[in-house]
This record gives structure tokens, sequence and C-alpha cells, in this order.
């Protein structure tokens, strides 16, 4: 029925044209942020677990480099063991060379005063392998850490340093069996010598063979720590990026329905022109 008090024409018109206008100011704000989901209306349960997906991949970053660093202390440990371990080579050396018949006494006092020189390095070096201050071999800084390498709670790689070898807790000279009674004074001390630097040489090689099997856990686990990164980006990158393709495509449709919208409005309010001419 044709009025001129109500435009029905006009409130359709204007009605679309509000959507239509809402429609591609949503298509511009979603691809100016890249975002699928700008808004929580959007898509509610995408937004709640793309959120979850989100804190996982901030923490399994961190989580890599908790690995990264867990194998860079070890690798610092393995170095001061490896240096031990060149030091009792040299002195089980020293302990053949007091062995042999060709040195005097004498000769032999002066091939164990680098014996017990070396003996005191092996201390200096256990004390001075430090990893951020703290000392990794002597015993004195923390024996145990715990490394959280994962996305919840308790998914950590704990290191003991003190259990690198069954039967060492530190590594100074006398904590490994060479006490201040080993030397190469004389023959007969050289002989007990070269036992108790075999099994200091033992008890070295244990250490940095366990140490080793935990640098090789923490790459593999910075390896799988990557895998996850990888994967849960993508899932999270489907959930909550935009398709620039299809919003684009929705945008144009969105523009063209807002152009026939406002022509539709401006038709609209010329039908109660159109009607008040019936009276003239």
């Amino acid at each position: 029925m044709p009025t001129v008090t109500t435009n029905t024409a006009a409130n359709s018109a204007l009605r679309f044209l509000n959507f239509n206008s809402m429609q591609s100011g949503s298509s511009v704000s979603k691809l100016a942020s890249g975002s699928r989901i700008v808004k929580a209306s959007d898509d509610a349960a995408g937004l709640a677990v793309g959120t979850r997906l989100l804190a996982d991949v901030t923490v399994l970053r961190q989580s890599a480099v908790n690995a990264s660093q867990g194998a860079s202390v070890l690798q610092v440990a393995d170095g001061g063991l490896a240096r031990i371990a060149d030091v009792l080579q040299r002195m089980k050396a020293l302990a053949a060379q007091s062995l042999s018949g060709v040195p005097s006494d004498t000769e032999r006092g002066f091939i164990d005063a680098e014996f017990q020189e070396l003996r005191s390095e092996i201390t200096a070096i256990a004390q001075t392998t430090r990893f951020n201050g703290a000392s990794l071999l002597d015993g004195t800084g923390a024996t145990t850490q715990s490394f959280f390498v994962g996305s919840e709670a308790g998914d950590n790689i704990t290191v003991t340093y003190s259990a690198l070898a069954a039967s060492a807790d530190a590594y100074s000279a006398a904590a490994i069996g060479i006490t201040a009674t080993t030397n190469v004074a004389s023959a007969g001390a050289a002989s007990g010598a070269m036992s108790v630097v075999d099994r200091a040489i033992d008890l070295i090689s244990e250490s940095r063979a366990t140490a080793g099997a935990l640098i090789s856990r923490f790459e593999f686990r910075g390896q799988q720590i990557a895998t996850s990164l990888e994967n849960i980006e993508a899932a999270k990158s489907s959930i909550m990026d935009v398709d620039l393709a299809a919003e684009q495509s929705r945008l144009v449709s969105s523009q063209v329905l807002v152009q026939a919208s406002v022509s539709a409005l401006s038709q609209a309010n010329e039908l109660p022109q159109a009607l008040l001419r019936l009276l003239q």
C-alpha cells in the first residue's frame, strides 16, 4: 500500500545498507590484521581453541631455548671432563716413565714434581668449570638442575652432576681417587699410581659417556619441540589466520552490495515525492 508517512522501502534499503557496510568493514579489518577472528563474535569456539594453541606455541618456543641451554651446560661440563682426561693421560705417561729402569730416584723426583702439579690442576679444572657462575664439577654448586622442555608442568629433564659416574660425587683429584699420597717418586709408588690413574680414567670416561647421553637427549628433545611447534602453528593458522583470497572476494562482493543499497535507498527516498504528484 503506497503511503507517504512510512517509507517501508527506504527502511529496508537502509537496513541492508547497514548490514552490507558492516560486512565490508569486517572484511577490511580481517584483511588489515591478517586474522580471521578480529572479535570474539567472529568465531567464539575458534578463538578459544586458537588462543590455547597460541599459548602452547609461546611456551614451546621458550622450551626450545631451555633445551638448547641444557645441552650447552652439559657441553661445558663435558669440556671440563675432557681436559681432566687429558691430564690423566699425561699422568699415566709419567707413571710409565717412572716405572722404567732408566731414571734414577733423583730423576723420579723430578717426574713426581710434574705429577703433583698435574694432580693440583685436576682440582683446579673441576673448580673452574663453571656455567653462569656456578661450578659444575667440584660439588660446591647446584648438584641437580631441572630444565623445562615441554608445554605442561612436569615436562622436565633433570641433570644430576654428582651422578654422572656411579662412584664419584665430584671431580677434584681426591674425589676421583688421586690423593696427596699418590706419587711416582719411586718405582713401587709409580706402580700403585698407575692403577689409581687407570681407575680415574675409567671414572672420567663413564662421566663423559653419561654427559654425552644427556646432551643427545636434549638435542632430540629440541628436535621434537621444533616439530611440535611447526604442527601447532599450522593448526593455529588454519583456525585464526585469514584466507586472503576468500576474504578479498567477500570484500568486493560486500562493496558491490553497499553501492546497490545506496542506490536502492536513494530511489526509495524518491517514492514519497512521486506519490505526492497524485495530489497535484
